[in-house]
């Protein structure tokens, strides 16, 4: 299937609420905040080694994701025509985590976006990323969900 660059027309309804359900069940087990943003594309500037690493942290910053109370949210970046994705965790999440634990999450959501499942991999690495963080920063009583977890798009 030939899939659309534009960030609302990439992924289906069907496979936008599956993923939308993936970032609430995860959710359900942890405190932390997930959400995924959508780019058609990111430009490349002159010196800038990263581009689309740059522009997700200026998400992470827009988005509010390091307004949660122990620093614990994380934001998955898809720039579509790129081709490149980024997963970011804040401060809070980071000091706790191995290492090589973003690189689990980005070598399976790589695979399936191989296979062009894009909604699949995006939902695995929410679901991954939130079972690590209920270790870490378990849901509690009276917990209130921060940040919005409506998937959001760019231009």
């Amino acid at each position: 299937m030939a899939r659309s660059e534009e960030p609302k027309e990439f992924l289906t309804q069907a496979e936008l609420a599956a993923l939308q359900a993936a970032i609430a069940a995860a959710e359900t087990a942890t405190s932390a905040e997930l959400r995924v943003h959508l780019e058609r594309r990111v430009e490349a500037k002159p010196k800038v080694k990263r581009p689309v690493f740059v522009f997700a942290t200026g998400e992470f910053e827009r988005l509010g994701m390091k307004r949660t109370a122990a620093r614990n949210g994380v934001l998955i970046v898809l720039a579509i025509a790129n081709r490149e994705f980024v997963i970011l965790g804040d401060e809070g999440i980071n000091r706790l985590v191995a290492p090589t634990f973003w690189d689990a999450v980005r070598d399976a959501m790589a695979a399936r976006f191989a296979q062009d499942d894009f909604a699949g991999g995006l939902a695995e690495g929410v679901a991954l990323a939130g079972t690590q963080l209920a270790a870490h920063f378990p849901r509690q009583e009276g917990d209130v969900d921060e940040l919005p977890d409506a998937i959001s798009f760019g231009a």
